[in-house]
């Protein structure tokens, strides 16, 4: 399959679809009874069947609908289709024969949250899979081949990625390069916003508030305080700071205005901005930082996806628990370790104080846009659907070795859908693969 067959939208759609597999009501579903059922794939000694292709491409269809997508043409997309539900094959299939034991707890868990994800209590689970026909133990050892595929795949893709010396050099030379340009600097700002097209009277009120809120601070106020009550920016709850940031990377007007500063001092007057204006306090400035990198204590609690648990079904899950820990009817280390389908599920989902390019780009992108304590919305990864939030951050300036593997970790991470390519197109060629026409 290659994008360039339709729009990146329904490239997203099918993508989704195909690599993670139908909720729990669609395939439960009975087939339609004009969708005539015969094997259409053998792969190693599994069956592909037309009833399981039909059911795929009628999801991605809705799906695409409801999105307003455009898909390929019929045949394309059925060959799209299949071409994946065969991946799924073989990828299964290794999994099994390669992949780790499965702790029976944890299988448990992962079962009792596809009934959760959808509305139903285990007993209800088990009636419904009953009603359809699929023994209890048939729908358990799927759930179970999900997680062995997950773990297998991040073995060995992980395995396949090699990151040289001179790779990890460069990256370094290129960070330091770039250092020596973009000092980095914390700022905090106290705000007082300025309405487009407003009157000079309006204009005179504002300069007003913004001068009383400097002559406070100038009084001896304290400026976190002070930010907290006057000012009108998304920081004020963090006491006007922004954080750490390169120069390049914030406005000129603050870069100038701080530059004579020494830590702790403010501004001596006002700034005007087209937002406003503005009084800035110089936190810290640290000259050509390479290697300091602000660390993130954070957790989450993950939920897998796979054929049995839409990734619409797992972010529904998900705002759940959102909803109940902003509620306080339950905590995110309660919920954690009664739900999240990762090791850190037993410490309440702490991952501890993480580097830049400890994770994946999803995930601490999301993660970097959270003030702390803050709580993510859904958020979907290569892993799953989480639920992140952020416990503290610091700055720590990185030892030799510390700043090899930092930069290991992101060539990592940037080679890694190449290898997953790969691997998969590997496993497809040395598996047994026949395919079959309908029958006459």
């Amino acid at each position: 399959m290659t994008e360039s067959l339709f729009s990146r939208r329904a490239w997203r759609i099918v993508a989704c679809v195909l690599s993670l597999g139908m909720p729990l009501a669609p395939a439960l579903a009975a087939t339609p009874p004009d969708t005539a059922d015969y094997i259409v794939a053998v792969v190693n000694q599994e069956l592909v069947t037309n009833a399981e292709l039909q059911a795929r491409l009628a999801r991605i269809r809705e799906e695409a609908a409801r999105s307003n997508a455009k898909l390929p043409p019929p045949a394309e997309l059925r060959k799209q289709v299949l071409d994946a539900l065969i991946d799924e094959r073989v990828l299964v299939t290794h999994a099994r024969e390669v992949g780790p034991k499965i702790d029976e707890v944890e299988l448990d868990r992962a079962v009792a949250n596809v009934a959760v994800q959808n509305q139903m209590t285990m007993a209800q689970l088990r009636a419904r899979l009953e009603q359809q026909g699929i023994p209890y133990a048939t729908f358990r050892n799927n759930v179970k081949d999900q997680m062995l595929l997950e773990r297998v795949r991040e073995r060995e893709v992980n395995s396949r990625i090699q990151v040289s010396d001179d790779e990890i050099d460069a990256l370094l030379a290129q960070r330091r390069a770039a250092a020596g340009n973009a000092p980095q600097l914390n700022i905090a700002q106290i705000l007082v916003t300025v309405p487009e097209g407003a009157t000079p009277e309006q204009v005179a009120q504002r300069r007003a508030r913004a001068e009383a809120a400097l002559a406070r601070v100038k009084a001896g106020e304290s400026f976190e305080k002070v930010a907290r009550e006057v000012s009108e920016d998304g920081n004020r709850a963090q006491g006007g700071v922004i954080g750490m940031r390169p120069a390049d990377k914030l406005p000129d007007l603050f870069v100038e205005a701080v530059r004579s500063l020494k830590p702790g001092e403010i501004t001596p007057t006002l700034l005007r901005s087209g937002a406003g204006f503005h009084v800035l306090k110089l936190i810290d400035r640290q000259e050509g930082a390479a290697f300091t990198v602000q660390q993130t204590h954070v957790r989450h609690i993950l939920l897998r996806v796979s054929p049995q648990l839409s990734v619409q079904a797992a972010k529904a899950r998900i705002a759940e628990f959102r909803r109940e820990i902003l509620a306080g009817t339950k905590t995110f280390g309660q919920l954690a370790r009664e739900n999240s389908e990762d090791g850190s599920a037993a410490q309440g989902g702490d991952l501890g104080w993480a580097s830049p390019g400890t994770f994946v780009p999803e995930f601490e992108e999301a993660m970097d846009a959270l003030p702390i304590d803050g709580i993510s919305e859904p958020l979907v990864s290569r892993f799953g659907v989480h639920l992140i939030q952020v416990l503290g951050r610091r700055q720590v300036t990185l030892d030799p070795k510390q700043q090899r593997e930092q930069a290991r970790n992101v060539l990592r991470e940037q080679k890694f859908e190449t290898a997953y390519r790969d691997w998969v197109r590997d496993l497809r060629g040395r598996a047994y693969v026949e395919l079959r026409d309908p029958p006459q």
